[in-house]
């Protein structure tokens, strides 16, 4: 039996596409937001609009009792976040959800910066609110070592360690924080093991079947030092959740 109406932004995406059926499955109507016109499948509405224009934003959020809000992209993070906490606010949205990224409050890059901003919105909107911070997902660590081995030579950045999660994990806990009480901010979700690039690119490099020699560089300025520090980074057992699924795992399903 249905219970409640969700609207989830960005739920086209590779999360979305992971947590709109885990909401589904637990009786819930699911609405969309989509910049282009969708039909909707498997009892999912979708609805067209802008978060950086409103247009639209009035239309999906009527009705809505929670938002997951996972839309983004590399730039106006926070202007787009913002439109939509308005519209929220003004339809009676009873519970806002947000991913945000692990280490949005510590490096200095200006991608970083919207997503903390965006985090504000959330928090001084006046709705009841959650927001999980995720370590880099598997996914995205893919896409960045495949266009590196494309290279001639591979660059290994100094310092620089990531701790990428399985997207399925984030999505599971997402659809636990949607369906249950506002949180405010959780503990970050992290991935198990902490990797350099080389350590990235190794088994990514085997599967493929390619060679490439490794070249230290350096990051530089202040992200740099920051990352260098492991601003982007969040400790399992000092206030943040480690999933189980590994890079190599992931390799090994998605590459075969």
């Amino acid at each position: 039996m249905t219970t409640s109406t969700i609207l989830v932004t960005g739920g086209t995406g590779t999360l979305g596409g992971h947590v709109v059926p885990l909401l589904r499955a637990c009786g819930h109507d699911v609405r969309i937001l989509t910049r282009h016109p969708r039909t909707g499948t498997d009892g999912v509405d979708h609805i067209a609009g802008d978060l950086l224009t409103g247009e639209g934003v009035e239309a999906a959020v009527d009705g809505a009792a929670t938002v997951l809000h996972l839309a983004g992209g590399p730039k106006r993070d926070d202007e787009a976040t913002r439109t939509l906490v308005r519209a929220a606010s003004r339809a009676g949205v009873r519970h806002l959800v947000y991913v945000s990224v692990v280490g949005a409050d510590r490096v200095p890059l200006a991608w970083m910066r919207t997503k903390l901003e965006s985090e504000r919105a959330v928090a001084d909107s006046g709705i009841p609110w959650t927001t999980l911070r995720a370590a880099q997902f598997h996914d995205l660590a893919l896409t960045m070592v495949e266009k590196m081995a494309k290279l001639p030579v591979f660059p290994v950045p100094g310092g620089l360690r990531l701790q990428p999660v399985d997207s399925r994990e984030v999505a599971a806990r997402l659809a636990e924080l949607t369906l249950g009480a506002p949180s405010g901010l959780v503990p970050d979700l992290v991935g198990p093991h902490l990797y350099d690039l080389a350590a990235l690119a190794r088994p990514y490099l085997r599967h493929s079947g390619r060679r490439r020699p490794m070249l230290p560089v350096r990051i530089p300025g202040k992200a740099g030092r920051a990352y260098r520090a492991g601003a982007n980074l969040s400790a399992a057992g000092e206030g943040a959740e480690a999933g189980k699924r590994t890079w190599e795992e992931f390799l090994a399903e998605r590459l075969g």
